[in-house]
């Protein structure tokens, strides 16, 4: 309400007393009150949450106007100030902090009266002139935060989540790249950091490149579970002050806004209280944010050097690594991916116990599980694709590092157990590491096989296939 002005303000009303705002801005006095209650981050809600929001009051509005419940012209300005908030205006209007009380309700209302402020001006009243256009009687008509935001919050994560899949899908796509470029170029392998077995430098990527498949399918099936909305629920999913005609049009119109193939949940009342379902989602960032940390720490390690460290590859160089030491360059776009892994397990920790303190028919913590689980999506997202066009593309494999490395280990003498067994391989390994011969020399020099023997089961290339070499 309304109940007076002056050149610089006007002032609002509402259950706890009156507050004046800025003549100029769109909010109201539910997000003054919020931003002096909740001021402690500098971190503003997520944008995709925001439109999110918006767009489900776009989709309450046409379903009030198609039932007869708002007139023609109201619904109409609701929409177009809708429309104009998802084309990116007014965004420097929704200035309520990230993390706030209430589970969501001052970001639900902050959007209420941004839309409300800009239709009324469409319809040629004055900001807060609520008699005409009410935030709650009109833009919020038969919804209550506790539908509007876990059902936004589902629309935002599944429109972050596509673009996730489609990076990782890039990314395996590269890392597959790589594996047919270099399946002929052959290195060491190590388990626990010591010489293990000869592999083709391709066969590791290739790995890495199932790794990343199973991430982008898991990511991509769990859209399924997030489709599941409780718009119409009301309060706590009975859909107290919601009719059912209401219910079954504004689904069916956020299906056709969205074309994220939304259906309304069998048992609303679980969609508004258990938010599993994000700690699902974030469970599966967690767990592609463990691969993406192994992948980005071995090209770390493989690039160590580039001349007292193993140096098999070499990463791109993007940036001077060093104010003192001269010449050095870091393995940067390594380091950015292993510290966005970090964060998402973190956020995922946050998301895990915001979900499990949820009490009765509500979960306060919400606004938490918002703010960790979109800003895992949209980093995790951006972070893929730096890394695969900034460091994994342009990757150049040191082959006679590699081949040398391989000659000097006594990895290779694994492929003599079926012939002369582990007590007599063990030996010449150490005779070979004794006189710092490679183990052919002193296969060789023992007697043991015939040359013919030694040349093709020592061959390095058959020792990277199934099978036993020489057989």
């Amino acid at each position: 309400m309304v109940s007076h002005e002056n050149d610089a303000y006007r002032i609002e009303q509402d259950f706890l007393g009156e507050k004046p705002i800025p003549i100029d801005a769109y909010y109201g006095i539910h997000t003054l009150r919020a931003v002096e209650n909740f001021s402690i981050s500098n971190r503003r809600v997520n944008l995709h949450l925001i439109g999110a929001i918006v767009t489900v009051k776009k989709a309450a509005a046409i379903s009030h106007q198609k039932l007869g419940n708002l007139s023609s012209p109201i619904a109409t300005a609701i929409v177009k100030a809708c429309d104009e908030i998802l084309n990116g205006s007014y965004s420097e209007e929704f200035i309520v902090d990230a993390y706030q009380g209430g589970a969501g309700t001052s970001t639900h209302m902050n959007v209420n009266e941004v839309i409300t402020n800009r239709a009324l001006e469409i319809l040629g009243y004055n900001k807060g002139d609520y008699h005409q256009l009410h935030p709650l009687h009109h833009v919020n008509l038969s919804q209550s935060t506790n539908d509007v935001y876990p059902t936004a919050l589902r629309i935002a994560a599944i429109s972050l989540l596509r673009p996730l899949s489609e990076a990782f899908a890039e990314l395996q796509d590269s890392l597959q790249i790589k594996e047919n470029e270099y399946q002929h170029a052959i290195k060491l392998g190590r388990t626990q950091l010591m010489d293990a077995l000869p592999m083709m430098v391709g066969q590791g990527f290739g790995a890495y490149a199932q790794a990343i498949a199973r991430d982008r399918w898991r990511l991509y099936k769990v859209e399924e579970r997030l489709r599941q909305i409780n718009i119409g629920g009301t309060a706590i999913g009975t859909g107290m002050n919601a009719s059912l005609k209401y219910i079954f049009t504004i689904t069916d119109t956020l299906q056709d806004i969205t074309s994220l193939g939304l259906a309304r949940s069998e048992f609303p009342m679980d969609i508004t209280q258990n938010m599993d379902v994000f700690v699902e989602v974030s469970g599966l960032l967690k767990s592609a944010a463990t691969n993406l940390f192994k992948i980005s720490s071995d090209l770390r390690l493989l690039n160590s050097g580039p001349k007292g460290g193993l140096g098999e590859i070499t990463l791109p160089p993007v940036q001077v690594g060093s104010s003192i030491m001269s010449g050095k360059v870091n393995p940067v776009m390594s380091e950015m991916v292993s510290q966005m892994a970090m964060k998402i397990m973190a956020n995922d920790q946050a998301i895990t116990l915001a979900a499990m303190n949820g009490q009765l028919e509500l979960n306060a913590f919400t606004p938490l599980i918002a703010e960790a689980l979109l800003e895992s999506l949209e980093m995790m997202t951006k972070a893929i694709l730096l890394f695969k066009e900034k460091c994994l593309e342009d990757i150049i494999i040191n082959e006679d590092i590699c081949k040398k490395n391989l000659s000097a280990s006594c990895a290779i003498a694994t492929a003599l157990l079926h012939h002369i067994g582990h007590h007599h391989a063990s030996e010449l390994v150490k005779k070979a590491q004794q006189e710092k011969k490679d183990i052919a020399t002193v296969l060789r020099e023992s007697h043991i096989l015939p040359e013919d023997a030694v040349k093709r089961i020592l061959d390095p290339y058959e020792i990277t296939k199934p099978g036993i070499p020489g057989i």
